[in-house]
């Protein structure tokens, strides 16, 4: 793995990341989404295994390559897992040029000051000496409001968890996500925009963050956030639009990217032929790949 080859790939590549990272709390409505009912499995293991096979079936698909594909945000179960006899994270890269990253927060707790916090991510640094084959991190908080003393909370924990991405040499994609039902949205993207401009001014020379933020509600407001040099890239989670709404909104912001996970796998079934799956995953890669570029 040349790690000099995927950075130019997540700097400069055109194209969007896909976030495949469904954990325990998300994946009964993945896969009910997915036509994976709750009656059709019978433990969490049974769970795990229908979720897999629902991401193998994207990762193999035809139009699932680094063309338009140029990273992936993996769970951390499937880390273990293989797809045609090799781990998830080496086939994306060695087989697809696709760049892995791996989702390590443990949840989100309860809201205060207007924000959900991380809970705690107990071991991270001996969890990330053994992730082979992997490029970087993912980690998700959530701001619900326009509350100066929470958002500056949710930064400073979010660069806290960053420094320690870095110094295991990995490059992490700190999500502080902005609810896109708030009724303080543009508020709080503004305070939110100077705390990471804040956050990013103490980070020391060859630390690099990735950036994944809610689509503004005015325009173009993070250019500045994608201009500053300890800046990777910035990308744009789909936070609840579909596929059509969340498309629409990037294409109004010129340096931001899509990282989508809900808006990637609308219209997939398991109930689909392959060819009607390809198709329609083919035209989301394909939409959300205009709107990054």
């Amino acid at each position: 793995m040349s790690k000099a080859e995927q950075r130019a790939q997540m700097s400069e590549g055109a194209g969007f990341i896909a976030a495949l990272d469904q954990s325990g709390g998300s994946t009964p409505k993945a896969l009910a989404l997915y036509g994976v009912e709750a009656s059709d499995y019978n433990s969490e293991e049974e769970m795990f295994d229908e979720i897999q096979k629902m991401r193998a079936r994207i990762i193999l698909a035809d139009d699932f390559t680094s063309e338009k594909v140029i990273g992936a945000i993996l769970f951390e179960r499937t880390l273990a897992e293989e797809i045609k006899g090799k781990k998830v994270a080496d086939y994306l890269w060695s087989a697809k040029r696709i760049v892995p990253f791996l989702k390590i927060d443990k949840g989100l707790e309860d809201q205060a000051n207007g924000v959900q916090m991380m809970k705690p991510i107990p071991g991270l640094a001996d969890r990330l000496a053994k992730a082979d084959g992997v490029f970087g991190t993912k980690e998700r908080s959530v701001i619900h409001e326009a509350n100066p003393e929470g958002i500056a909370a949710v930064v400073a924990q979010q660069f806290d968890v960053a420094r320690v991405v870095t110094d295991a040499g990995m490059v992490p994609i700190v999500e502080p996500e902005v609810n896109i039902h708030s009724e303080t949205k543009a508020e709080a993207e503004d305070i939110l925009k100077a705390e990471l401009l804040k956050n990013l001014d103490q980070l020391a020379e060859g630390q690099e963050v990735i950036l994944k933020l809610t689509i503004p509600s005015q325009a173009n407001l993070y250019d500045e956030l994608a201009d500053h040099p300890r800046v990777l890239r910035v990308v744009a989670l789909s936070g609840g639009y579909s596929t059509e709404q969340a498309c629409d909104l990037l294409n109004q912001n010129g340096k931001m990217i899509a990282s989508f996970s809900r808006a990637l796998t609308e219209g997939l079934s398991k109930q689909q032929s392959d060819a009607e799956f390809n198709a329609a995953l083919g035209s989301n890669i394909d939409n959300i790949f205009k709107a990054s570029v």
